[in-house]
């Protein structure tokens, strides 16, 4: 088939694309490059089968495709919270403008939610009946309500235009290709204990998140996008909940830093506990995740410390 994935030069997307190429499909990567890095399709670039195009989903484009994997948003709270408005723009318009696309090719389309339209939760762990527990006036709300706005538009459309969609809400994954900068707690903590630097904790380290590796989330969106008479959402994630202090504590030890463990103020809304209910992907889809988080982490690892020795330049973790 011929795919258009959105977003794809970033994190997740550049692991999708690469799955699609090796699953035989053409493949349209589509960014406009804010927090994508044209190092993570690199390896692409001479594939016959694979086009790039730089553009951004808040204007329109008229491409014909079979599939649409809408991932473009920046995720992570530095570069969503940068441009708030841009980045609500990127998950309402775009999303417009991508559904708009399938509705006139008769695409099946995905949308990349994210467990963040759960907010800070009252129910745990949060199934997709939840409907979530959001500030729609927070510094974190162009993200969050972004995509609650994005997964209405998929509905709608759904309903009034039978636009053949998919939704899956992403909770915290992580893997090789993670943007350096991106102020993400894997990130963060992996660089800083490489550097030997203090390991910064946000609050008591006591707030818990689920760890999914990049291949497991792309196992499970390829499988949602290839099934038949599921919409979603559905959540995808790693069920194994963990704190931070104990995050940081194994990143330490996998390392071998010595780093130190410091404490500082936990930013507004940040969210006290995320942990997924993975049943729905289990019994519609026979998918959870594989990757231990050790064996993960020792991925992410390396993956850091070979652009460390060649000599990638670390910036300062805020």
């Amino acid at each position: 088939m011929r795919i258009l994935v959105t977003g794809g030069a970033g994190f997740i997307g550049s692991h999708l694309c690469e799955r699609l190429l090796n699953d035989g499909h053409d493949v349209l990567c589509l960014d406009n490059f804010f927090t994508g890095s044209k190092k993570n399709i690199a390896p692409f670039l001479c594939n016959p089968n694979f086009e790039l195009i730089r553009h951004d989903i808040t204007h329109p484009i008229l491409l014909e495709v079979d599939r649409i994997y809408n991932l473009a948003c920046p995720a992570s709270p530095i570069h969503y919270q940068y441009n708030p408005v841009k980045t609500i723009k990127t998950s309402v318009m775009g999303t417009i403008h991508m559904l708009g696309l399938a509705k006139r090719v008769k695409a099946r389309i995905l949308q990349a939610s994210t467990s963040e339209v759960y907010g800070d939760p009252v129910v745990h762990p949060q199934t997709e009946e939840y409907w979530g527990n959001v500030n729609p006036i927070g510094i974190r709300s162009c993200y969050d309500e972004g995509k609650r706005v994005a997964e209405t538009l998929m509905m709608d459309y759904h309903r009034q235009n039978d636009v053949d969609i998919r939704i899956v809400r992403i909770f915290n994954t992580y893997g090789p290709r993670m943007a350096i900068c991106d102020g993400r707690v894997v990130s963060n903590f992996i660089i800083q204990a490489l550097k030997g630097e203090d390991i910064t904790v946000f609050g008591d380290g006591l707030q818990t998140r689920s760890f999914c590796y990049v291949d497991d989330l792309i196992e499970g969106m390829t499988g949602l996008m290839g099934c038949e008479g599921i919409t979603g959402p559905v959540n995808m994630g790693n069920p194994a909940e963990t704190t931070i202090l104990e995050f940081a504590e194994r990143i330490i030890d996998l390392t071998g830093s010595g780093s130190q463990i410091v404490f500082r103020q936990l930013p507004s809304d940040d969210p006290k506990q995320r942990q997924p209910d993975i049943s729905l992907a289990r019994e519609k889809l026979g998918w959870k995740p594989e990757v231990g988080l050790e064996t993960g982490l020792k991925k992410t690892i390396d993956y850091f410390d070979e652009l460390l020795k060649k000599g990638q330049e670390f910036p300062e973790v805020a």
